[in-house]
């Protein structure tokens, strides 16, 4: 997606004037690794008053490659608080030359969100340019007029991997009287610098001459290597409600008062649902069961409406209708709760495979997804409301290890979501596989995921069968299934475990060598390539920890003896560790499987070592047992 940022003057006819863009002017070192060169990236955001800020935008993006068109597409949200206008943009060719103008009659105007909205005041301009030849260079300008004031987007380079930057700009000018705070986040890794100018009231903010990240092996998400500069008025409007932002405090009680308040009204019927459940037990298991009960009678749908659409829906809407967007069914789910007598705290969170978190020290709007928490005795009960699937008390990869704005009527408390160990993230194999003298091998097998693995194959559960077999065959390609059948899924909800068996068969999975069958010591294992990079440029990332254990029983074809197996390996390393070992008797080789990897973010001079540790793992995995005709 185009990144949409904005631009330096006040008339934007003074700044979309006509300019060449050749390609050949794009100096070498942003060429390397990038699909598309933002050329220029300029924004200009006018604070005229609490109510009201003037943006200007102007982008001009080359497209080197085919993989560099998703960029160029231009994306411009409106609703009845955002106004957009002088909407201007050129495509140009190779060397400059303009190939035709873009009017706003050529967008398409859809509902802005990606999985479609039942209810929306939120839409957006969408306009996609098909080339004809590379490169090419759209440049794109526009201005809004926002009375929301309490969103200003932070000012970072680029968003995506194999993107580079000449030249960006963010010029913010206060005439509202209200204080503006800012704060710089430095590059940790010096990719690059924020440059400063100004002072007072006028003030811009600027990149330059930015390589691109290259798309490399575990490389971080750029929200991790990139400075930024986030904005916060301390006086904001959202949809004509006016609040402050000094601190956490005053925004959290902000929030309580004017989004949730409003919303948290019970009804007869809502009354009647919880004392038909005739609650009993301990306060986790009447959670357990409100929460079941919601999950079953309730789906996720997007909603955009409310205060600038981040006010719920009515609990009695949602009641009625069954469905609801994530602001809607947790507010839901709090208000059944609080008619068992349970309190509970509406917690706003980063959802995304990148774990991001709020900055304690500065207060600021954000957040794009909304969970459950319930304080207990034991500790904190973790709802996630919009799966009808996912288990009780279980966050997935993409909302653990932050933390979330809990809101509560003293104002926001940051707290931070589980952290899940790599004993928590675990796979189980449990295979018994036979060999036949034609190569082939016929087996069962059970297996088991917890944690962030639970989360993987959480996705399993909708599919039917035979969907479910050709997924299995996927996952496991590997092991170039002949047949396979999956067989007893169950999705345990309350304990957040997946098991399912497998009956599968695979041909020439052993090879011949005169009278005996050599074959490899693990069948199903994860295959990645796994190469050295001397000039690796930035850190590697371990997204989590996780612990695979795997116990496998070759049962010999009669006649056979067992003439080879590989020795017991042990290794152990700052990332993990593997145990391999193998325990024979007549007519059964059993191999057991132990594999461990750290969660971390880990500097560019240790990418070789794990390397390393992870092609010892590989190779073992690939080790051979040679068995033998009598």
């Amino acid at each position: 997606m185009m990144k949409i940022l904005v631009l330096g003057a006040l008339s934007i006819a003074s700044l979309h004037f006509a300019q060449s863009y050749p390609a050949s002017a794009i100096p070498e070192n942003l060429k390397k690794n990038a699909n598309v060169v933002v050329r220029k990236d300029f924004t200009t955001a006018q604070i005229n008053k609490i109510d009201e800020i003037k943006y200007q935008y102007n982008t001009v993006t080359t497209v080197l490659n085919k993989d560099g068109n998703e960029q160029a597409v231009i994306y411009i949200p409106y609703d009845k608080q955002r106004r957009i206008s002088n909407i201007k943009v050129t495509i140009y060719d190779e060397a400059g030359k303009k190939i035709k103008s873009v009017s706003k009659s050529d967008f398409q105007d859809i509902s802005n969100n990606s999985q479609g909205v039942f209810y929306s005041d939120n839409r957006t301009l969408v306009y996609s340019y098909t080339p004809a030849q590379y490169p090419y260079t759209v440049d794109f300008s526009y201005e809004t007029n926002d009375e929301n004031t309490v969103f200003i987007p932070d000012f970072v380079p680029f968003n995506s991997v194999k993107t580079s930057l000449e030249e960006a700009q963010f010029k913010i000018i206060n005439n509202s009287g209200i204080e503006l705070r800012t704060k710089i986040y430095p590059s940790k890794y010096n990719y690059t610098s924020v440059i400063e100018s100004g002072s007072g009231n006028d003030k811009t903010y600027a990149y330059k001459n930015v390589p691109a990240i290259d798309d490399a092996f575990m490389i971080p998400q750029p929200v991790k290597i990139l400075p930024a500069v986030d904005f916060a008025l301390a006086r904001f409007s959202l949809a004509g409600k006016q609040g402050t932002l000094n601190n956490w405090t005053d925004f959290g009680t902000w929030i309580y008062n004017d989004l949730l308040i409003p919303v948290s009204g019970s009804t007869p019927a809502i009354k009647a649902e919880v004392a038909s459940l005739q609650l009993q037990g301990s306060v986790e298991d009447k959670v357990k069961k409100i929460y079941q009960y919601m999950q079953n009678k309730s789906r996720y749908i997007a909603v955009s409406l409310g205060i600038g659409g981040w006010q719920p829906m009515l609990p009695d809407e949602v009641q009625k209708k069954g469905y609801g967007d994530c602001k809607g069914l947790t507010n839901y789910m709090r208000i059944l709760l609080t008619e068992a007598g349970i309190p509970s705290t509406y917690c706003i969170i980063n959802s995304s495979s990148s774990q991001v978190s709020f900055d304690p020290e500065f207060p600021s709007m954000g957040g794009n997804h909304v969970i459950l928490m319930v304080p207990t005795e034991k500790g904190n009960i973790w709802l996630e409301n919009t799966s009808q699937q996912i288990a009780f008390n279980h966050l997935s990869y993409s909302t653990t290890d932050r933390n979330v704005l809990a809101v509560t009527q003293k104002g926001i408390e940051l707290i931070n979501t589980p952290v899940y160990k790599a004993e928590q993230n675990k796979e189980k194999q449990t295979l018994k596989i036979n060999l036949h003298e034609d190569n082939s091998i016929i087996g069962t097998g059970n297996f088991y995921y917890t944690g962030n693995q639970y989360d993987y194959n959480l996705r399993l559960a909708n599919l039917n069968p035979k969907e479910k077999n050709d997924a299995v065959k996927r996952i496991f390609d590997i092991l170039n299934f002949e047949k396979v059948e999956m067989k007893n899924f169950n999705n345990d909800r309350d304990n957040a475990a997946i098991t399912y068996d497998l009956d599968f068969k695979t041909n020439n999975y052993s090879k011949k060598a005169g009278n005996s069958l050599l074959f490899r010591s693990v069948p199903i294992f994860t295959d990645a390539v796994f190469k050295t990079d001397e000039s690796r440029e930035l850190p590697f990332e371990v997204g989590m920890s996780y612990e695979d254990e795997y116990e496998i029983a070759f049962i010999l074809p009669q006649g056979y003896k067992i003439d080879e197996t590989p020795d017991n390996s042990n290794i152990t390393s700052e990332f993990g560790s593997y145990k391999l070992s193998f325990v024979k008797s007549n007519d059964e080789i059993k191999v057991i499987r132990k594999m461990q990897i750290n969660k971390g973010l880990y500097p560019k001079e240790k990418y070789n070592d794990y390397i390393s540790f992870r092609k010892k793992i590989l190779n073992m995995d690939n080790s051979k047992i040679l068995i033998t005709k009598i």
